[in-house]
């Protein structure tokens, strides 16, 4: 065969490549309002960026065997990714695309980049048997061994099962669109068994559960979310995240003087105080359809990158099981990639409930101020207004570990809520005054005066300072400057019992 021909063969194989599973199936997936495979690596990727590895892999029969594997930049930063195209064999898991898969996460930890996974597949391929389950076994340990290394995506843009579903959920962020499903037993399983009507699809994801962090209306708008996600995070666990230009460091917030309501049980909107806080238009919050009495978002700060986690009063600020956990992943996240933890606490205490007990809120709880305790990055506490008793301990105190807290004005500070703790040191009082009920809301009153004021808590060294709420901002940053050359060492071990 001549030198041309042997172009001309090369051409038609990767025409054919191109192609995926054929213009049929390709339509159908379109009809069902997804975007293929090579679709979504275009959006993700820097236009004419991406270079494929093993595309040959697989054969006319099945193009590239179900998976689009490669690296190529976001915004300039070297990423790698794999897709499965559900146009062939169903986007299935077998031998050959576990073995394309697993290089690709070698790679990315040897270079130090991102994967971000497309995930669009029934699950291990059953034709193949062990050879599957080898396959998706090797996916999952690799997976494994990326984690804390590099950034993991997860982003969910079709069915997600069984096997599949445990690789998502291995990643740091699962990001799903409306239509996708994530489930480990499929919902006709289910329904065979126990009756249950299941869909395991995103909103069930991201509200019951907590799998799935963010939902999108299509493929469009999540790969639109994950090129945002990516430009908060450094490409590896050595790297800090990239610097982008912020608003004037100075700035004052004269709304965060009268953001607390005057009314102890009275809410108001914790993410109004971090958006204040923050460089202006840098919010990204994490999980914000999961626990929303907790709020987990990614900002900037003078330009560089920290976490956010606070109480949400306007969801009642308690503690509970579902809130620990969401908090604790993303406090281990934070640390994992060198990002800076500032925690806004308005805190009362704990969900009270048989319920949340059989939930298990204190290992989950426990787990929280592990976490807390463990991270070494830069920690820094604001108390708003409540700081009750070990659920104030375990939201990244002063106790476990805070490198400076502060506290406004309007912070309570104390083992528990004013009114509970009134009922105990003043009980006699209140038994004998002529009128209880006005006694009572005296020595309340009393109570956050003398005990739960935060002058106190500076007074014995457990806040370093109350400051002006509208200061905020500039007071944060220039901690954090100052905290930019922090180092700790934690004792020699291979690693923690963590209560999970």
């Amino acid at each position: 065969m001549s030198t041309n021909n042997k172009l001309a063969d090369l051409q038609a194989r990767r025409a054919a490549i191109l192609g995926g599973g054929g213009t049929d199936k390709t339509a159908k997936q379109h009809d069902a309002g997804k975007l293929t495979a090579r679709e979504r690596i275009a959006l993700l990727f820097d236009e004419g960026s991406f270079i494929e590895l093993d595309a040959l892999a697989g054969g006319a029969e099945a193009p590239c065997d179900g998976v689009i594997c490669g690296y190529g930049t976001v915004d300039m930063r070297p990423v790698f990714a794999y897709s499965q195209d559900f146009t062939v064999k169903g986007g299935s898991v077998g031998l050959l695309s576990g073995k394309k898969i697993a290089k690709v996460i070698d790679m990315a930890i040897k270079t130090g980049a991102p994967i971000v996974a497309m995930l669009d597949s029934g699950g291990a391929r059953i034709q193949e048997g062990s050879d599957a389950l080898q396959a998706m076994g090797t996916v999952m340990q690799k997976t494994v061994l990326a984690s804390g290394v590099v950034p993991q995506i997860a982003a969910v843009m079709g069915p997600c099962a069984g096997g599949a579903a445990a690789v998502a959920t291995l990643s740091d962020f699962v990001f799903m669109t409306e239509k996708a499903s994530l489930y480990l037993s499929s919902p006709s399983a289910i329904h065979g068994k126990t009756g249950e009507d299941f869909a395991g699809d995103a909103k069930a994801n991201a509200e019951n559960s907590g799998n799935c962090q963010n939902v999108y209306e299509n493929d469009e708008a999540l790969l639109a979310s994950v090129r945002s996600l990516l430009s908060y995070l450094p490409s590896n666990n050595l790297e800090d995240a990239p610097f982008v230009a912020g608003d004037e460091i100075n700035r004052v917030s004269p709304v965060l003087n009268s953001l607390v309501p005057d009314e102890d049980a009275a809410g108001y909107d914790a993410k109004i105080a971090i958006c204040e806080i923050a460089d202006n238009g840098s919010f990204f919050e994490i999980a914000a359809d999961y626990a929303k009495n907790m709020v987990t978002a990614l900002a900037r700060l003078d330009g560089a990158t920290v976490g956010f986690v606070a109480n949400q009063p306007l969801e009642g600020g308690l503690l509970d099981s579902a809130a620990a956990e969401k908090a604790t992943r993303f406090v281990r996240f934070c640390d994992s990639f060198n990002i800076p933890i500032v925690t806004l606490t308005d805190t009362d205490g704990y969900v009270a409930s048989a319920a949340e007990e059989y939930a298990g809120i204190a290992r989950k709880t426990a787990a929280l101020a592990y976490a807390y305790a463990e991270a070494t990055v830069p920690k820094i506490n604001l108390i708003m207004r409540k700081a009750c008793g070990s659920a104030y301990i375990a939201m990244g105190s002063k106790h476990i570990g805070a490198d400076m807290t502060y506290a406004w004005p309007t912070a309570q500070i104390a083992v528990m809520h004013a009114e509970g703790a009134a009922n105990i040191i003043y009980r006699k009082e209140m038994q004998q005054a002529d009128d209880p009920i006005a006694a009572r809301a005296s020595f309340v009153e009393s109570f956050k005066e003398t005990y739960a004021n935060p002058y106190e808590a500076a007074r014995l060294g457990y806040v370093d300072d109350v400051i002006e709420p509208d200061s905020t901002r500039p007071r944060i940053i220039a901690a954090l400057l100052m905290l930019a050359s922090k180092r700790e060492n934690l004792p020699a071990k291979k690693h923690g019992t963590m209560p999970l």
